[in-house]
């Protein structure tokens, strides 16, 4: 016989940009919980044990911070941070709103990547459109993290070799690191095979999300998404950001740009040396509880 099992009761929102799918836990509904913020992230997100998602979001008003309405902690399915979402971030703002913890159609969520300002553009029954400020692309290699280049310059279509392969790869971070690779065809990506590849990658300290971009025309991209932490998701708000720039700098596209995904699209707008802005749909799928146990041992 193994120990009784307790619970620990959560309540969560569900909802996903583009079926990029995150949960919304209120940092007040695990105070006692006896888990680290990761390992619950794991717990939860996991698609056959828990609720199921790409990531998670912990979120709780700010208070005397005159910058920043709510502040947020985001991690993937794995359990590890991440400092930026731009659909995680998304998905909470249609929360706040629908959840009416918040009524002006601006809101000011504070990340580990900075501030980020969304503001409600409309709205669909249970699907909110914001555009959200993604703040200024880092362009140094050395603040991306990548050990490749050098400090100032942007590494735009860097030869990367690992084994007997060699990828052209450009290299941003929307605070949090990107590599995007541009392809004839998506079709014939190996997303499966190279996103891990180049995600463990020894030239990325901290990993990397990977993209994968097909140039449509001077203001379409077609992308598909390996994002760290998670393997492939069918949207990326970070991602679509980082494929974006990487045209852009490339003299392949220009902005305003229009980001094709799996369920839908992203609308990406930036200027050299200036801020990029992120347009997109948010929807509300479920809400409820979510119990976790807690016993040392579960019976055998």
């Amino acid at each position: 016989m193994g120990k009784n099992v307790a619970s620990e009761a959560m309540d969560f929102a569900k909802l996903h940009g583009l079926g990029n799918d995150f949960l919304i836990l209120k940092a007040g509904e695990f105070a006692g919980s006896q888990h680290s913020l990761a390992s619950l992230a794991k717990a939860i997100c996991d698609r056959h044990c828990g609720v199921g998602a790409d990531g998670i979001l912990f979120y709780q008003p700010t208070s005397g911070d005159t910058e920043a309405d709510f502040s947020a902690l985001i991690f993937n399915a794995d359990g590890s941070r991440a400092e930026m979402s731009g659909n995680g971030v998304r998905c909470l703002a249609a929360w706040l709103l629908h959840s009416r913890q918040q009524k002006l159609p601006g809101i000011r969520i504070r990340t580990v990547a900075g501030i980020k300002t969304l503001m409600l553009k409309e709205q669909h029954g249970l699907t909110y459109h914001f555009e959200c400020s993604m703040g200024h692309p880092i362009l140094d290699p050395v603040r991306v993290p990548v050990k490749l280049g050098e400090k100032g310059r942007p590494l735009l279509d860097c030869p990367l070799t690992f084994g007997s392969e060699v990828v052209r790869i450009s290299v941003c971070s929307l605070g949090n690191p990107h590599c995007t690779t541009f392809w004839d065809d998506l079709s014939k990506t190996p997303v499966e095979s190279l996103g891990p590849a180049l995600e463990q990658h020894q030239a990325f300290p901290h990993r990397t999300n990977v993209e994968f971009v097909q140039v449509l025309d001077r203001h379409r991209l077609r992308v598909r998404f390996w994002e760290r932490g998670v393997g492939p998701t069918l949207a990326s708000g970070t991602g679509s950001s980082a494929a974006a720039v990487a045209a852009i700098l490339l003299g392949n596209a220009d902005s305003p740009l229009t980001v094709e995904t799996t369920l839908g699209a992203l609308q990406v707008r930036w200027a050299a040396n200036e801020e990029l802005f992120l347009s997109g749909p948010a929807a509300i799928v479920c809400a409820g509880t979510y119990y976790q146990n807690t016993a040392d041992s579960a019976p055998r």
